[in-house]
C-alpha cells in the first residue's frame, strides 16, 4: 500500500497531568501522562518529538519554596540590615511583590529606584509622549517622588492591571515597619547618592548593572540571583539563580525557580525510549521569550526560558526560506518541478547557513527559546491543566 504524503507539520499538544505535589515522582508521572494521552487520543510518538515540562511542576516536586522571613534573613546577612538601595524592580504582584516584602523586612530603610518610563519587561507607568511633553530626559534625569507626581500626576496605573506600583510597593514596604524613599532613574550609579549597599533587581541586564555599581565604588552589590543561593533555616534555594524566576505561592511564601534538573530530562528521555523505542527530546521551560505588540510587555521574567534540556535541543535552527527560493532561485518553475527543486535544495543544505541569502528572515534564536515560547503559549498561565506539552514535527521540513 502506497504511503500517503504527510500534510501536517508542527503540532503542539497540551498534556493533562495530575496536580503535582512535593516529593512526587515527576519522571514517572510525565512519562505515563504522555503515553496515556497518545493512547486515548490516537496519536503516535515519533523520533525527535519534544516533551516539555513547565518549571512550576519541577519546582513543586522539588519542594523548592522559601518564606518571606528566609528572604529577609539572607538580605540582612548580605546587605547589612541598614539602608538598602533596591533598584530596577519589575512591576508584578506575582513575581516581585512578595520578594519585596522579604527584602524590606531585612532592612531599616529601602531606597526604591524605579526605571522609567517602564520596567525591564515593558510594563509602562507613563508613556514616551508624556516624557517628551514634560521635557524629561530619561537617560540622565533623576526624579524624586514629588517631582514625578508633579509632572505625571497621581494616576499612573498600569493599563492591564489597574495597579499603581509606585504607591503599591511603597505601602508594602511600610507595612513591615520599614522606611521607604522613592526615586526614578535609569543610570545605576544614581542610587549611590543615597546608599552604597545595593540590591539590583533587574533580570537580563544584571551583570552590567553590578559591574557599573562596583566600578563606581559601591560597598556591597547583590542581585536577586545572589539572594537564597543556599538554604536559610531549611528553606529552598537556587544555587545559580537565587530569587530570579520565583513566583508567589501564598502571602508568605515564594516558589523558587527549579534547582538543577538536568538528570530529570534525561530520565524522562530514557523512560520514553524504553516504552516506545523512540528517541524524544525533553526540556523544562518557564516564560516564553516574546513581546506583546499592544501592551509592549516582554514576557520573559525568568532568567532563562529553559533551565534544563536534552542534547538534541542545543543550538539554533538551520533553515532555508522557502519563499526566497520560490521567488528567486526557482522563480521560473512551478508545480511539481518547483516542489522537486526546493526539496533538493533543502536536502543539499550543509553546515551553517549564516550569510546565505536563502536563509534570510529565518529566526536566529536558540531552539529552546523558540520551543519554550510555543509551549508557554500552549500551556497558558491559568486553568488549562496542561503543565506538560508535546511538540511533534518541529524538526520536520518540506521534504518530510
Amino acid at each position: 500500500m502506497e504511503k500517503k504524503e504527510r500534510r501536517v507539520g508542527t503540532v503542539s499538544r497540551g498534556i493533562r497531568c495530575p496536580i503535582i505535589r512535593e516529593g512526587d515522582d515527576l519522571a514517572t508521572i510525565v512519562t505515563n501522562s504522555v503515553l496515556e494521552a497518545a493512547e486515548i487520543e490516537g496519536f503516535e510518538i515519533r523520533d525527535r518529538d519534544v516533551i516539555s515540562l513547565t518549571e512550576s511542576i519541577v519546582a513543586r516536586a522539588q519542594g523548592n519554596y522559601a518564606s518571606v522571613d528566609a528572604i529577609a534573613q539572607d538580605v540582612k546577612n548580605k546587605l547589612g540590615g541598614g539602608t538598602v538601595g533596591v533598584i530596577f524592580p519589575i512591576f508584578s504582584r506575582n513575581r516581585f511583590a512578595i520578594c519585596l516584602r522579604g527584602i524590606a523586612k531585612g532592612a531599616k530603610k529601602i531606597v526604591l529606584m524605579f526605571s522609567y518610563p517602564s520596567d525591564e519587561v515593558g510594563n509602562s507607568m507613563i508613556s514616551l509622549d508624556q516624557l517628551d511633553e514634560a521635557g524629561v530626559n530619561p537617560y540622565s534625569d533623576v526624579l524624586t517622588l514629588a517631582r514625578y507626581r508633579e509632572l505625571f500626576g497621581n494616576d499612573t496605573k498600569l493599563e492591564f492591571t489597574g495597579v499603581d506600583y509606585v504607591e503599591y510597593y511603597a505601602d508594602l514596604i511600610r507595612s513591615v515597619g520599614t522606611e521607604v524613599e522613592i526615586i526614578f532613574a535609569n543610570q545605576p550609579k544614581a542610587i549611590l547618592d543615597y546608599t552604597d549597599c545595593v540590591l539590583t533587581c533587574d533580570i537580563h541586564t544584571r551583570a552590567r548593572t553590578k559591574r557599573i555599581l562596583k566600578a563606581a565604588g559601591a560597598k556591597v552589590v547583590c542581585g536577586l540571583d545572589d539572594i537564597l543561593t543556599s538554604p536559610i533555616n531549611g528553606s529552598g534555594c537556587n544555587e545559580k539563580y537565587g530569587l530570579l524566576g520565583s513566583n508567589k505561592s501564598n502571602e508568605d511564601t515564594v516558589k523558587l525557580f527549579p534547582r538543577e534538573c538536568t538528570a530529570l530530562v534525561f530520565d524522562i528521555q530514557e523512560r520514553m525510549l524504553r516504552a516506545t523505542g523512540k528517541h524524544v527530546e525533553v526540556m523544562v521551560y518557564g516564560d516564553g521569550a516574546f513581546k506583546d505588540p499592544k501592551g509592549k510587555i516582554w514576557e520573559l521574567a525568568d532568567p532563562v526560558v529553559s533551565p534544563a534540556f536534552t542534547d538534541g535541543l542545543v543550538g539554533t535552527p538551520n533553515e532555508l526560506k522557502l519563499k526566497y527560493l520560490a521567488d528567486n532561485d526557482f522563480k521560473d518553475l512551478s508545480g511539481e518541478a518547483l516542489k522537486k527543486a526546493i526539496s533538493e535544495s533543502i536536502r543539499a543544505k550543509n553546515g551553517s547557513l549564516v550569510g546565505n541569502m536563502a536563509a534570510q528572515g529565518t529566526t536566529p534564536r536558540q531552539i529552546t527559546d523558540l520551543i519554550g515560547s510555543l509551549c508557554d503559549l500552549t500551556s497558558g498561565s491559568g486553568d488549562k491543566g496542561t503543565p506538560v506539552v508535546l511538540v511533534q514535527g518541529y524538526f520536520d521540513n518540506y521534504t518530510n
